[in-house]
């Protein structure tokens, strides 16, 4: 629209919107990108304001890389990212999601608060279906505890990677990047990394998960102090899963922002022009827990090939299966065999039941 229009309609002569017209006609492809790529320049701020949250990289061909660590239920956080997002005019937003928590970006607040507290038969099904049975359970499990935070702070989890979708939208040839390692695979490798135990241990602690949980324990996350003494007791009890849930992701992360932050073609008038490329500034959205590991990785050389694979499931793994699906079966079974029983018992009851009963028994006396 601003390549387009370069005059305001109220400064312009009689014939101006004529002229307008036969301009926006003319301009190529090329001159509209640039006309608007100057203006984002423009609007892009030299020395940015940044929050305290946001952490700056810097790639070896100049393209700059400002990371958000927010905590994911935080009015604050929403703020910084919108924040970020403005001053620095991306070129790519990249954000802690895959592909199979895409949806959250596009429903509202309300649907998404109802949705997250209800954890029901169809959705621990889904769950199964989609990653397996001991996957799904866990799955479910984390479910749960993220139903208990919304339902003790009555908000919805992933505002700010809400509020980075609508605000990357506003920036002119903003990308958005989802740049999480899928879900399926973290849990996966999660369950191949615990033994029979650890799984029994979590998945008991998951369960009767209850402590209350206020604001301000939230904003705590955001202090990297704190953080990392809860990360530290996390490691001393699962240091398994902490390597696959986070340490992992780490790298993964890292490798994402670290593509999108290659150098940007300008576009060209014809073939033979040479090509010519500008430093990318990419913004990133995580978790404050995987800011860390992000500056730790960002200057190797990093493979994500091995973090992708999925082990055969273990011995331990196997067996766990074997006594869920026994357990489910048995209950199934024995429900079955109540309910039986019951209609049995019904049946014999009745007054022409117990007459046909009566009638067989005269008859084989006789007999």
């Amino acid at each position: 629209q601003a390549a387009a229009d370069p005059v305001s309609s109220s400064d312009a002569p009689e014939d101006g919107p004529k002229e307008t017209s036969s301009v926006s006609q003319n301009i190529s492809d090329a001159d509209a990108f640039k006309i608007l790529l100057e203006m984002k320049m423009k609007k892009r701020q030299k020395k940015p304001t940044l929050p305290s949250t946001v952490t700056e990289l810097d790639t070896e061909d100049g393209s700059k890389v400002y990371v958000v660590g927010t905590a994911h239920f935080s009015d604050s956080s929403k703020k910084d990212v919108v924040k970020t997002i403005q001053e620095v005019q991306p070129d790519v937003v990249v954000v802690e999601l895959c592909q199979y928590r895409v949806s959250m970006l596009k429903m509202d607040e309300k649907t998404l608060l109802k949705e997250a507290k209800e954890i029901n038969l169809e959705k621990l099904q889904q769950a199964i279906k989609q990653n397996g049975v001991m996957s799904g359970l866990m799955q479910m499990l984390l479910l749960k505890v993220s139903a208990h935070i919304t339902e003790q702070l009555g908000m919805a989890p992933g505002g700010e990677f809400r509020e980075a979708f609508k605000e990357a939208s506003k920036v002119p040839f903003c990308k958005f990047h989802l740049g999480d390692r899928p879900i399926p695979v973290t849990f996966k490798r999660a369950i191949a990394a615990l033994s029979f135990w650890q799984k029994v241990k979590l998945a008991w602690g998951l369960c009767f998960l209850s402590d209350p949980i206020s604001k301000d324990d939230v904003e705590k996350c955001k202090q990297k102090d704190l953080l990392e003494q809860m990360m530290a007791e996390m490691i001393g009890e699962f240091p398994d899963l902490h390597r696959t849930i986070v340490s992992e992701r780490d790298i993964y992360l890292t490798y994402m922002l670290k593509q999108a932050a290659k150098q940007i073609e300008l576009p060209r008038a014809s073939e033979t022009e040479p090509r010519e490329y500008i430093p990318a500034v990419v913004v990133g959205v995580v978790g404050m827990g995987h800011v860390p590991g992000i500056e730790k990785n960002w200057n190797s050389d990093l493979n994500i090939q091995e973090i992708m694979s999925v082990p055969p499931p273990s011995a331990s793994s196997k067996i766990f299966k074997f006594v869920i699906k026994a357990t489910v079966f048995g209950l199934m079974g024995y429900g079955c065999y109540r309910i039986g029983q019951r209609t049995v018992q019904f049946i014999l009851s009745m007054p022409a039941a117990q007459s046909y009963l009566q009638k067989l028994t005269e008859m084989r006396s006789q007999h």
